[in-house]
């Protein structure tokens, strides 16, 4: 059996066109891959009512346990400014040892690793004493709801069974094999709408200012110290990211006033729990006769799989790939480990995660290479652990 080059099919995968939601042929290419190397291959598109039709894609080698599963999207932000990108961001040009383009880092680079690391056991040792799988989605840099929030429940409901998980997502902020995340903190929005009654600056005892209702809650969140961090995770930390008053005149004590925030909290917190608190200090805050609305809407609950087996394994393999020996973080935005958590421990490990999202995202073609070899050490291991 013929190795797969991980930057070869890297370069493949970028040269698909796949922003969020167009499948652009991506899963298209990696399902022939997968099928080459004996996979069976299940599509599963999924659309709610108002929202883009999304394809994904499971693929299994094996029919035996234990199930060791690779969790990742073919999806990519936009280029942004394409004319500000020193090469065409879809033709995956490589030049002084960095292959440049969309979703070479976040995340084709580390999909391609994975299934050129499962091409190498194939071809040096054969398959192996259970089940390898893929679960790749087209909707995580989207809205995430018709990818692996749907396809988990669904695969479920077939009878399959993931027993651990590597989500791909590029982990490492500098150099290859110094971070994993083992958790992530939970991620919640507020959307906050202020009333009040319009008048006159001049009279403002005939008016009630929404804007500084407003003002007195924001801050009243901005100086929330929620809480001193936990034994894996960092403090919880409140970010207001818009604040809006239509009011273009200047005599006009405004009537209405939204904004809105986020808060990335730990293990500390529930969604729910958040929301109670948050009731409970803006209405302080605004004061009495505060007219107001409090929309939240919590995107993934934080997690935590503890230190063990998959941790252990990768820790193991970055070392003898690289000399590294990873943090174990929970730091960083989501990932959609958050959904596969409810069904399997995960840990995050990928690329560099650097340039992710910006003009030129870019990898160096040396760490895809050693991520595979890091991947192959990990699923080596895995089996043989299993063996025992």
């Amino acid at each position: 059996m013929t190795e797969i080059d991980p930057i070869a099919l890297t370069q493949d995968l970028i040269r698909c066109p796949s922003v969020t939601p167009a499948e652009a042929g991506a899963l298209d290419l990696l399902q022939g891959v997968l099928e080459e190397l004996g996979f069976v291959c299940h599509r599963l598109p999924f659309q709610e009512d108002g929202t883009d039709r999304v394809d994904n894609l499971y693929a299994r080698l094996g029919t035996a346990a234990p199930n060791l599963c690779f969790a990742g999207h073919t999806d990519v932000v936009p280029v942004g400014q394409a004319a500000s990108w020193s090469t065409d961001p879809f033709a995956a040009t490589v030049r002084d040892g960095m292959l440049i383009g969309r979703g070479a880092s976040d995340m084709k680079g580390a999909i391609a690793a994975w299934v050129a690391a499962v091409s190498h056991r194939l071809a040096s040792v054969g398959p192996v004493s259970g089940s390898i799988s893929l679960l790749i989605t087209g909707d995580e840099e989207g809205p995430s709801v018709n990818g692996t929030k749907k396809m988990l429940p669904a695969l479920a409901e077939l009878g399959e069974r993931i027993d651990h998980c590597i989500t791909g997502e590029p982990t490492n902020p500098t150099a290859l094999g110094t971070m994993m995340k083992i958790g992530r903190r939970g991620s919640l929005n507020g959307y906050i709408t202020a009333r009040g009654v319009q008048g006159h600056t001049g009279y403002p005892h005939l008016a009630d200012n929404a804007a500084h209702r407003l003002t007195r809650m924001l801050a009243s969140l901005v100086d929330w110290r929620i809480d001193e961090g936990s034994d894996h995770f960092e403090p919880s930390v409140l970010s207001v990211t818009r604040v809006e008053v239509d009011n273009e005149a200047t005599n006009v004590v405004p009537a209405l006033a939204t904004a809105r925030f986020n808060i990335r909290y730990n293990d500390l917190h529930t969604g729910a729990s958040l929301e109670d608190a948050l009731r409970v200090r803006l209405t302080e805050a605004a004061g009495d006769g505060a007219d107001f609305d409090l929309d939240i809407v919590v995107s993934g609950e934080s997690f935590l799989t503890p230190p063990g087996l998959l941790s252990d394994l990768l820790v193991e393999a970055c070392e003898a790939v690289t000399g590294n020996r990873p943090e174990l973080s929970t730091t960083g935005g989501t990932s959609d480990s958050r959904f596969i958590k409810d069904y399997c421990p995960v840990v995050d490990f990928g690329l560099v995660g650097k340039t992710m999202h910006q003009v030129d995202e870019r990898v160096e073609t040396a760490d895809i290479t050693s991520l595979r070899d890091i991947y192959v050490q990990v699923i080596d291991r895995y089996f043989e652990k299993a063996a025992s």
